[in-house]
């Protein structure tokens, strides 16, 4: 069979095409191993040590050389790094857990981690190595970020003043983490023995409102399974999963991190042994040291939940703990725009210490009106709360009372506030309105906060009034809606509405307007429905 020249031509081209795709392919592969050695590099590049314990850089063997023995045989190399992260600078024994641990298995890497360089230093033996988060402008990036510095596959988080005394201990950590394979359980813990016991806790995590609940959680046979620990415990995590988090190193350390895995549904597994010791009791040698220890967890505990957006945390004792606004500081959220607050767009509801004050305050202020001798009802979207929720509504910002006009003369609050305004004996501000003709109670000067009175009189049986506003719900109604007011429930104490509610809220928004939820402007923002 004969070829032609261009089926020659072709057939060449053919060729040569192959192998450019050949050679191209070839190319290709390499460069990427070649990122791929220079991301090993840059991961393991050390920094220059410092009198710190050794200052930030490579996790080094004793030898001088990257860490090259496992926590299961010399071949494989280390498995795990211990970290420190909770201690003080003022009193430590940060050098004295280091000294343990590489006694016993002077393989593993060993590092502290502090947010800045503390003071007095760290004394630190050889193969520890102190690494500080806050960036350096004369450092390059990786040295100040921990996921550069750990190159193994667990992290090992120990509490200051632990000591390891059974050198095993670590496998068995593994092991059981191991044998949970890819399930919920992505944590396991270990207690610490002369400590304060360790409670496993179910830990419940609501963004929408703030808050944080903690409850206890019962025991089973091989340990507990819960979503967080209170008390001292060595905990084991993959490093790929610590570093999966937001804010795998923040303060206080255990609330930070089981905060982070609750949201992403891990949990933690308790065991009842092994044990690690702890020897240095008291972990702090004067009272003077121990309130400075205090104050400063309650400081860092507060920046954390603010920074996390949690305001309100629920204590498995019943206690509270509040980080949002109060009477002394300013709301929580500033101005309103198209009756849509800032939170709405980041898919939250009202703080929960901000519907903490309009409680108080709507409290505060019916027993004024009542003891006064003023008509009021509830009014508006708070009526409808009281309907819906027996309280405000989740994502409401202020409370409407209506009031009969001809009734303010019996408040002395109420009757001489024709200009400026009035803060009484418990620091609320009664004021008339700059918006209209009506009144408005802030919960304090600093926080503004408030419950609208919105003067209504009868006319020809109508309830009207002089101001009004654009909200399609501010409108007339007849008055036998209030003869008579009837008592309801509403956050928490006994207040009085219209007879009809259903009728009253139906005639001012629409029907079925306590059976579909929205918020008060769908143009801006709309509520998803299926998330409630």
């Amino acid at each position: 069979m004969r070829i032609s020249f261009c089926q020659g031509l072709l057939t060449g081209a053919i060729i040569l095409n192959l192998l450019i795709l050949y050679y191209v392919s070839r190319a290709q592969q390499q460069m990427m191993e070649k990122r791929k050695e220079l991301g090993r590099g840059t991961r393991r590049a050390a920094l220059p040590a410092s009198s710190l314990g050794g200052g930030l850089g490579l996790l080094v063997g004793p030898g001088g050389e990257p860490g090259v023995a496992g926590v299961e045989g010399h071949s494989r190399g280390p498995r795990v790094t211990i970290l420190v992260r909770e201690f003080e600078n003022f009193e430590n024994y940060v050098g004295d857990v280091a000294n343990s641990f590489l006694h016993q298995r002077p393989e593993l890497p060993f590092l502290a981690v502090a947010d800045t360089s503390p003071y007095p230093p760290l004394t630190l033996p050889d193969g520890a190595r102190l690494l500080l988060l806050s960036p350096s402008p004369d450092q390059p990036p990786q040295a100040h970020r921990p996921e550069f510095h750990i190159q193994t596959e667990f992290v090992l988080l120990v509490p200051d003043g632990v000591e390891l005394e059974q050198p095993r201990a670590i496998e068995r950590l593994i092991r059981e983490l191991e044998g949970e394979g890819g399930g919920p359980v992505r944590l396991v813990a270990a207690p610490v023995l002369a400590r304060s016991a360790v409670q496993c806790l179910h830990l419940r995590v609501n963004l929408r409102e703030w808050t944080a609940t903690y409850s206890p959680a019962t025991s089973g046979s091989s340990g507990s399974v819960c979503t967080a620990l209170q008390g001292d415990a060595v905990v084991l995590i993959r490093t790929e999963d610590l570093f999966n988090l937001s804010v795998p190193l923040g303060r206080p350390l255990f609330s930070s991190l089981f905060v982070q895995t609750a949201l992403r549904g891990w949990k933690v597994k308790l065991l009842e042994s092994p044990c690690f010791s702890a020897n240095h009791r008291p972990l702090f040698s004067s009272a003077h040291n121990q309130w400075k220890a205090d104050t400063r967890l309650k400081e860092a505990t507060g920046k954390l939940m603010r920074s996390f957006g949690l305001k309100r945390i629920l204590l498995p004792d019943g206690k509270e703990q509040w980080f949002g606004c109060s009477k002394e500081t300013p709301r929580c959220f500033g101005t309103v725009h198209d009756d849509t607050p800032d939170y709405l767009y980041l898919d939250r509801w009202t703080p929960p210490c901000c519907l903490r004050a309009l409680r108080e305050t709507t409290k505060y202020v019916i027993n004024i009106l009542e003891s006064s001798g003023v008509r009021y009802w509830l009014e508006g979207g708070t009526l409808l709360g009281a309907v819906r929720h027996q309280d405000i509504i989740p994502w409401d910002y202020d409370v409407d009372l209506g009031i009969y006009l001809e009734d303010i003369p019996n408040c002395d609050h109420l009757k001489n506030l024709d200009s400026g305004s009035l803060v009484d004996a418990n620091g609320y501000v009664w004021e008339r309105a700059v918006e209209g003709d009506f009144f408005r109670v802030q919960y304090s000067e600093a926080n503004h906060l408030h419950v609208d009175l919105w003067p209504f009189y009868p006319r020809n049986g109508v309830m009207t009034k002089d101001t009004w506003t654009e909200h399609k719900q501010d409108v007339e109604f007849p008055e036998h809606f209030l003869q008579p007011l009837v008592p309801m429930t509403f956050g928490g104490i006994t207040a009085y509405g219209p007879n009809n509610h259903r009728a009253f809220l139906e005639l001012k928004f629409g029907e079925g307007v306590i059976e579909n939820p929205q918020y008060p402007n769908p143009a801006k923002k709309r509520l998803d429905r299926s998330k409630l």
